[in-house]
C-alpha cells in the first residue's frame, strides 16, 4: 500500500469530521516521504493544518465551492478530456475493468473517474504502474495545479505534490489547451446553471434510487459485446 497515495486520496476527499481525527496521521505520512521535496512537503501544511483544525462546515464549503461549482477544477478527470461526448462513457468503462483487473470495487458513489478514487486504486499498485498512469494525467493536474494558484488555494499544494510523483512530465500544449476554457465565478449560480444545463449527462441509474452508478457500469460490463458498445456510449 502506497500510504501517501491513500493520504493524498482523503485530502481531496469531502472534509468530514472523521477526515479531520485522521490529519495528524495523514499529515505524518505526507511528511516521511523522501519522494516529495521538502518545499512541497512545506507547501501542504497550511491545507493540513486547515483541515485538522478548521470550522467543518466553512471547509465543507470551500470545497464545494471550489470542486463541486465549477467544472474547470472538477476533480472527475474525464471531464477535462472528454466533456460531455460519447467518448467519456468508454472511457468510464475502460477505467472500471482496470479497477475489476485490479481486484479493486470504488465503495464510493462517486464515478470512477473521480480522483480521489482513482488515488485509492493507484494506492494499491506498483508504484512504476501508478506513475505511469499519473504522468498520463500529468496536464490535467498541471492545470488544477495553475488554476487553484491564481486561486490563491491551499490546495494547489495537493496537485504539486501529484506532479512530482508523476516525474512532472506534464505536456505543455495540452496545459495551454486546458487553461484555455473559460471559467465560471462560482459565485455567479445563474451562470453555473447554464453551464451545467447546456450538456448535462449522467451515467448510471436514477440519482434518486440511490447511489449504485459503479454496480450498474460493472453489470453493463457483463452483457454480451453488442450490448455493452451500445451502453458505454449511454
Amino acid at each position: 500500500m502506497d500510504r501517501t497515495l491513500k493520504a493524498i486520496s482523503l485530502i481531496l476527499s469531502y472534509p468530514t469530521r472523521a477526515l479531520q481525527m485522521d490529519i495528524p496521521e495523514i499529515a505524518a505520512v505526507v511528511a516521511s516521504d523522501s519522494r516529495l521535496t521538502a518545499a512541497a512537503r512545506r507547501d501542504l501544511r497550511p491545507l493540513l493544518e486547515d483541515l485538522g483544525s478548521g470550522d467543518i462546515y466553512e471547509l465543507e464549503e470551500r470545497y464545494v465551492m471550489l470542486f463541486d461549482r465549477s467544472r474547470t477544477l472538477s476533480l472527475n478527470l474525464f471531464e477535462h478530456v472528454h466533456g460531455e461526448s460519447r467518448d467519456r462513457g468508454g472511457a468510464m468503462v475502460s477505467l472500471l475493468e482496470t479497477y475489476r483487473d485490479g481486484g479493486f470495487e470504488p465503495a464510493t458513489c462517486e464515478l470512477p473517474d473521480h480522483l480521489p478514487v482513482l488515488l485509492e486504486f493507484l494506492a494499491t499498485r506498483p508504484f512504476a504502474d501508478t506513475q505511469a498512469i499519473l504522468a498520463d494525467a500529468a496536464h490535467i493536474l498541471e492545470a488544477l495545479n495553475a488554476r487553484l494558484s491564481r486561486r490563491e488555494s491551499v490546495y494547489a499544494a495537493v496537485f504539486n505534490a501529484l506532479l512530482q510523483l508523476s516525474g512532472d512530465r506534464a505536456d505543455r500544449a495540452a496545459v495551454a489547451e486546458l487553461l484555455e476554457q473559460p471559467e465560471v465565478d462560482p459565485d455567479d449560480l445563474e451562470a453555473l446553471d447554464e453551464v451545467w444545463e447546456e450538456s448535462e449527462v449522467r451515467f448510471g441509474p436514477d440519482p434518486d434510487a440511490g447511489c449504485p452508478q459503479v454496480r450498474d457500469m460493472l453489470a453493463r460490463m457483463d452483457t454480451p459485446a453488442g450490448d455493452a458498445s451500445r451502453h458505454a456510449g449511454e
